[in-house]
């Protein structure tokens, strides 16, 4: 079968590699084992089916998303027609599984988290996370920093600012990921930007905090005001800006809950073609890593959310295909 053809190939899932039963890659990727011994690999993808402290009510089961997003992505392929581009012309892709978990271990956890990913940057590979929840993120941006020469900006798409320093007795919170990763010292605090926060779980010591550590925060009303392009001009300025590259995280509920069944119902949100323009420039900028996470597959039978985080990965990838081309700012 030829790659090219394989959006309309019929049972094309049955025909990609697999993770573990019947679970396929994501995008038909190579199957990689975590100590794979070559180099050469562009981009990493890698599950983390990681969930801790539940936050509010029912949402919950966002341990299950590396699965579903690897199952809707069975029904793409690489090629943008909007780009008139192929990624996989460009980039070399690996799946390596899911990352262990124990689940009554969140410390051991995100050992693992940082372990394994250590070795994703030490091979040179930029890491594609599938959450799991927020709380491991920091645990990423650590490994990355081990591995890094200079600072490290931050790009966090999301509805809350999820900068708490606490949660009652949980020490990785998933409403705290921004304050974990403003402690490790290679973060360039004023290269931490948020984007699309929005609307009433938000509190008012959050902003004073991303205020007081220099963040720079896009409101949602700040973006429907300017556009996205306007807003992700400055926002990769400032991520640039004295570092070596950039971190990418994305929560599932920057999206606005009309288009995001399987997240939180937090309204007047992203539109889709909002978040894959700004991923695709971001994957033409020093990107040097990405997560998506909070995406809870058991409010959303269809699987909309997996699909949407599906076609948010293509478009960053397709914006580091851009730059390796050397096509890039289309």
């Amino acid at each position: 079968m030829h790659r090219k053809e394989i959006p309309m190939v019929a049972n094309r899932k049955a025909s990609l590699p697999v993770i573990y039963g019947d679970t396929p890659s994501f995008l038909g990727a190579d199957v990689v084992h975590p100590d794979w011994p070559e180099n050469g690999y562009d981009v990493i993808v890698a599950g983390v089916p990681w969930e801790g402290t539940i936050t509010w009510g029912s949402f919950s089961g966002c341990e299950l998303a590396p699965k579903t997003i690897r199952h809707s992505s069975a029904r793409y392929g690489g090629y943008l027609p909007e780009y008139d581009l192929d990624l996989f012309d460009y980039l070399k892709i690996g799946d390596m599984g899911d990352v262990p978990v124990i689940s009554n271990d969140p410390a051991g956890t995100m050992k693992s988290v940082h372990s394994v990913m250590k070795k994703v940057y030490e091979k040179k590979s930029i890491p594609f996370i599938l959450g799991g929840d927020h709380s491991i993120s920091p645990e990423v941006v650590k490994a990355l920093s081990e591995n890094a020469e200079g600072n490290i900006g931050i790009i966090h798409f999301d509805a809350h600012l999820d900068n708490s320093k606490s949660f009652g007795n949980d020490m990785y919170p998933r409403c705290g990921p921004l304050h974990r990763i403003a402690q490790i010292e290679k973060v360039r605090k004023a290269s931490i930007v948020h984007m699309g926060i929005r609307g009433p779980r938000n509190s008012p010591s959050q902003m004073a905090y991303a205020k007081e550590m220099g963040a720079r925060v896009f409101s949602i009303r700040e973006i429907r005001n300017r556009g996205m392009e306007a807003v992700m001009d400055e926002a990769l300025d400032i991520a640039c800006t004295g570092t070596e590259c950039i971190y990418v995280t994305i929560c599932s509920d920057c999206v606005d809950a009309a288009f995001n069944p399987g997240g939180p119902a937090d309204f007047d949100g992203l539109f889709p073609h909002e978040l894959f323009y700004a991923l695709n420039r971001a994957g033409q900028s020093k990107i040097a890593g990405l997560d998506i996470v909070e995406i809870y597959p058991g409010q959303d039978p269809r699987s909309f959310s997996s699909h949407l985080a599906s076609w948010a990965i293509i478009h960053a990838l397709s914006g580091m295909a851009l730059k390796k081309k050397g096509a890039g700012n289309l």
